[in-house]
């Protein structure tokens, strides 16, 4: 059990992390890079939207910190980090898939689309995908919401799903609403050095390059546990 639950997450986290690079690369880096230019520059004017009159936003950029070039090193960078997380993932699915095996193959998208609400929907809803020169509350403080929305988002999918009375349905649907009830910490101004229309395109690529990988992840992983519950 063991080396199936190794081999699935193994394959199928390397071909998922493939087509998220992919697809970012050609989706979402170009955005990216779009938006580091008005953050390298000293733009003239830079667009609040303050909470309190009189408020200004202050962006500092740490120059000597080291990033990948332009290139093959962004690339190389990008997929290895994506093939970290995917593999990760991919060994979580697997380790459910021991507790419930996909009766088809089919049904590894609906896995991959509880994955996708849990790890990116659910907390995109407070912390939305943000461009480089984007003002944003304190880190640790992000995580912790980020770690908790996706718990409570994960325990009230499966008691929704698996509860067997509609108490416990009604249950999960309370504690889905949690977090979002709590509210995700945000900076005391919001501004941003992109222009809005460049991070309208960047939420929009981030939340298809997610549901792609989750679907791809899913059904992959579902394939390949089924396969080694029946070898050839």
């Amino acid at each position: 059990m063991i080396k199936r639950i190794a081999q699935t997450a193994g394959f199928s986290g390397l071909l998922a992390a493939l087509l998220l690079t992919l697809l970012q690369s050609f989706w979402v880096a170009p955005l990216i890079l779009q938006a580091e230019t008005y953050e390298k520059s000293e733009p003239a004017v830079v667009e609040v939207h303050a909470h309190a009159d009189n408020a200004t936003a202050a962006h500092s950029h740490d120059t000597e910190a080291w990033e990948p070039a332009d290139g093959w090193q962004r690339v190389l960078s990008t997929t290895g980090g994506n093939l970290v997380v995917a593999v990760g993932f991919a060994l979580m699915l697997a380790g459910l898939y021991t507790l419930r095996t996909p009766s088809r193959t089919s049904q590894g998208l609906l896995w991959g689309l509880a994955g996708y609400a849990t790890f990116v929907l659910a907390p995109t809803l407070g912390l939305p995908p943000e461009l480089p020169g984007t003002a944003a509350a304190e880190l640790a403080q992000r995580q912790i919401w980020w770690v908790g929305t996706a718990a409570s988002t994960a325990v009230g999918i499966a008691l929704m799903v698996f509860g067997k009375s509609w108490l416990l349905k009604v249950l999960g649907v309370a504690i889905l609403a949690v977090p979002h009830v709590i509210g995700a910490p945000q900076p005391l101004v919001h501004s941003m050095l992109a222009p809005e229309a460049l991070e309208s395109q960047f939420k929009i690529a981030s939340q298809l390059t997610n549901v792609a990988f989750w679907l791809a992840l899913g059904l992959i992983s579902a394939w390949l546990f089924r396969r080694g519950q029946h070898p050839a």
